[in-house]
């Protein structure tokens, strides 16, 4: 490992400290030094809450999972930017080699009426497992497991399809986007089944449904400004929002015809 990587930085941490819900939250300061350059994010917050559990301080509490880009679950804004610095990114793959030493550092939850603030950093996204449970699935009975070239389907829309569905679900594109629209993640979520003929059967319910529950649930409306197609880890194209609406109008003439 070179001399560069070894470098430590002692940092100026502003972190939001909520002890719940229905608390009253507020910017907590921490000044840790013996930050190492090598560090993930993440790892340097377990070391953060290593030395404040050694000072009798309730560690800062927030969600992490795979730490490999994969889950979506590090939900955190760093910064201002939801996951941190960097296109296309979460928050477990950024390296503290990002930072210089003496930097500040702004951390908080998501931000986003449909996302409430459980504790700290930790906020309850099941709002959009509420949308994928309207309707963003398959009941159609289809027998048993079909053989892989019985449908033939086109690779730019089997592509379209995948990249579609690669969507993680983390919610950066809610949190990055002035009106809390949740658009991109649904979306991409219409798209994967809409353009294949499996999904195709129940489309006109599925969009109507998934949509419905999104504004249900208080999301905000797209306005066309495509901070969340940089922000999304996976970079799922705003061309699907253009595809559902297309969907979503289509399935209102047909439903009144």
């Amino acid at each position: 490992m070179s001399e560069n990587n070894n470098k430590s930085m002692t940092l100026n941490l502003m972190i939001w400290r909520q002890a719940c819900g229905a608390a009253k939250g507020k910017i907590e300061q921490y000044k840790l030094s013996g930050v190492y350059t090598h560090m993930s994010f993440f790892e340097m917050l377990d070391y953060l809450n290593q030395t404040l559990a050694e000072k009798g301080i309730k560690p800062v509490v927030y969600d992490n999972d795979c730490r490999e880009g994969i889950c979506g679950t590090c939900g955190l804004v760093v910064n201002g930017v939801p996951h941190g610095p960097g296109d296309h990114t979460t928050t477990c793959l950024i390296q503290m080699r990002q930072f210089k030493d003496g930097d500040t550092i702004f951390i908080e939850p998501f931000r986003a009426k449909a996302f409430p603030v459980l504790q700290d950093l930790v906020v309850d996204r099941s709002a959009m497992d509420e949308i994928i449970q309207a309707g963003g699935f398959i009941d159609v009975s289809v027998g048993g497991v079909p053989d892989g070239n019985d449908i033939l389907i086109g690779k730019e829309v089997a592509d379209l399809s995948m990249d579609a569905a690669a969507c993680l679900g983390c919610g950066a594109c809610v949190a990055t986007c002035k009106n809390a629209s949740s658009m991109l993640f649904v979306s991409a979520k219409i798209s994967q089944l809409a353009l294949l003929p499996q999904g195709k059967v129940e489309a006109e319910q599925r969009v109507q449904k998934m949509i419905h529950k999104m504004d249900e649930l208080g999301f905000g409306n797209c306005t066309n400004e495509a901070e969340c197609e940089v922000t999304c880890p996976e970079g799922i194209n705003i061309s699907n929002i253009a595809r559902m609406n297309r969907e979503f109008l289509k399935a209102i003439v047909t439903t009144k015809a």
